[in-house]
């Protein structure tokens, strides 16, 4: 295996550790939260929808996801798959 290979795939091993989608952030997660806390704590979402305003959004991918509904800008409710 090239040096070059070795550095890209111990870049990606690092990146995925780094994830902010993961158990210890979403117990740290509760309702009446500010949207301006949840993204502080779990950075930019992935995907966010809305109307009306309530509004859904989710960080992670199809497998480890936390997904953060809003009334307003306050947390309503939350859910999580696949965390480690």
């Amino acid at each position: 295996m090239s040096l070059r290979r070795l550095a890209l795939l111990a870049f990606c091993v690092l990146l995925a550790a780094c994830s902010k989608v993961n158990q210890e952030n979403y117990e740290k997660l509760s309702a009446g939260m500010a949207k301006t806390e949840v993204e502080s704590l779990l950075g930019k979402p992935t995907d966010c929808s809305g109307a009306l305003g309530m509004s859904s959004c989710t960080w992670g991918d199809k497998n480890s996801f936390i997904s953060v509904q809003y009334a307003g800008d306050k947390v309503l409710m939350f859910s999580g798959q696949g965390l480690k």
